[in-house]
């Protein structure tokens, strides 16, 4: 029933603790008219090795994090970057009901789908022609997903499925008698299988491999294997020595077993420790090892290609990229969310040890820009998300019809808040009449109203803006 709807969702509750922090309605097309328009970018500073600095302009060769909704988000990247994003990866809510970004209850699956398919169709337009999108899932909709991406990319361009094992059956997983269940899946899709970037990615040999195989060592001290290359004329074997220090390793499988996940306390990119906060512990769902986001990045791109995640969390994607040179743009909602990604970056910029550093050299370096979404009609999600009184949510009524953003199919005359129908009301219900009431085409400022004086958009913003959709 939702297949031609779009379902605007965006993350509100700061205190991630709280349920219902996913807010989300499903409207139909024809109550869509402003919605996925181009919107007014605010509050942008670029970061640097030498600090934080406001700007009025942005180039090409930025890398990009956006703080908004990010339906409308990656909306507002079509107009610049259509057709240029060389990967897409994202992580996006699993609709378990207990995902670590505390999304709210289980959606439905026909609303979860339809969720995921209005942001899919938008990041199959972004792609370039060899470009590739990777989408990270776990058991319970995996397969539904599947079917849904072979919707919206084709089945044609359906590449492989990946599995990334990242644990063992052991501990507390082992707790009951089914199978323990220690994968999750990433769906690989080209946006055109034929064309598509597909880099031949080794996996460096086991220590078991090598001490099985490369069991021979020469005159040097060079390890090295034997393989029969054919015999002679007196019938003798011919061998050839095949170096270990010569080799490249396995080519990549589907099946992932060598990345074990990593968790890394957030505190410590808010203090500014992350020289060794990546370890390895069991798989508590969440934030991903930078190793994993290396390898779909090598397969993919090379060097300067953009990189695109729109379920930015705490950043992983963009700390891979960057130290890979990589251009990439992120985009996230909760401003808790927003602290650990600016202050990892920040970390990344200045040189850390922490994730694939090591392994590629980092020395830090580097730029990246942040900005955010002009909000008009998000700043009473914002606020109605929040209230806890009866009182907060009348005032807020009030403050709602004065602004006139209201929905078209509200009638303000036909709402009492003093009737007893009204009073009755749980504070939950109050707050969902709220939300039915705000126009949902008006949560962000759109950038066809940057000149509207009632936005009151500042002249700095006006001129990023028009730098970034490259209307200067």
């Amino acid at each position: 029933p939702y297949k031609d709807c779009v379902l605007e969702g965006g993350q509100t509750k700061e205190d991630q603790k709280r349920s219902e922090i996913f807010y989300n309605e499903t409207l139909a097309p024809d109550e869509v008219d402003r919605l996925l328009a181009p919107k007014v970018l605010t509050n942008a500073k670029r970061y640097t090795v030498d600090g934080v600095q406001s700007i009025t302009n942005i180039s090409e060769n930025d890398n990009l994090i956006i703080k908004g909704n990010n339906l409308l988000a990656i909306s507002s990247l079509l107009k610049v970057y259509e057709g240029k994003i060389k990967l897409i990866y994202i992580d996006p809510p699993f609709n378990t009901g207990s995902d670590s970004f505390n999304y709210n209850d289980k959606f439905s699956r026909s609303s979860w789908l339809a969720f995921m398919k209005n942001r899919l169709s938008i990041a199959k337009k972004l792609l370039t022609r060899d470009g590739n999108i990777f989408i990270h899932i776990d058991i319970n909709q995996s397969h539904y997903l599947k079917v849904l991406a072979d919707e919206v990319f084709g089945e044609e361009n359906f590449v492989e499925e990946l599995i990334w094992s990242y644990g063992s059956p052991s501990g507390g997983r082992a707790a009951t008698p089914k199978p323990v269940n220690i994968h999750d899946y990433i769906l690989h899709y080209a946006s055109d299988y034929n064309n598509r970037k597909q880099n031949r990615v080794y996996v460096p040999y086991s220590q078991k491999y090598i001490n099985d195989w490369f069991k021979y060592t020469d005159e040097d001290g060079r390890r090295y294997r034997r393989r029969q290359r054919g015999k002679d004329e007196n019938g003798n074997v011919i061998w050839e020595k095949q170096y270990l220090d010569e080799s490249k390793g396995v080519p990549l499988s589907t099946v992932w077993s060598d990345i074990h996940q990593v968790y890394a306390d957030p505190r410590a990119y808010k203090e500014g420790n992350t020289a060794d906060v990546e370890v390895i512990k069991e798989f508590k769902g969440g934030q991903k090892p930078e190793a994993l986001i290396k390898r779909i990045i090598e397969m993919s791109t090379d060097e300067g290609d953009i990189v695109l995640d729109f379920h930015f969390g705490t950043g992983t994607t963009g700390a891979a990229a960057h130290k890979m040179h990589r251009k990439y743009i992120g985009v996230e909602q909760m401003q808790s969310q927003i602290e650990i990604i600016l202050k990892r970056m920040q970390n990344v910029i200045g040189g850390e040890t922490a994730g694939i550093s090591k392994e590629m050299n980092w020395q830090g370096g580097g730029s990246f820009v942040y900005c955010e979404l002009a909000k008009l009609n998000q700043n009473y999600v914002d606020v109605i998300e929040k209230a806890t009184t009866n009182e907060e949510l009348t005032k807020l009524y009030g403050e709602i019809l004065e602004t006139g953003f209201i929905s078209y199919k509200v009638n303000p005359k036909d709402i009492d808040v003093n009737s007893d129908e009204y009073i009755k009301l749980s504070i939950g219900d109050k707050k969902r009449l709220l939300m039915e009431l705000l126009d949902k085409n008006q949560l962000y400022v759109n950038y066809c109203d940057i000149d509207d004086e009632s936005f009151k958009i500042s002249e700095e913003d006006k001129a990023f803006t028009r730098s970034f959709y490259g209307e200067v």
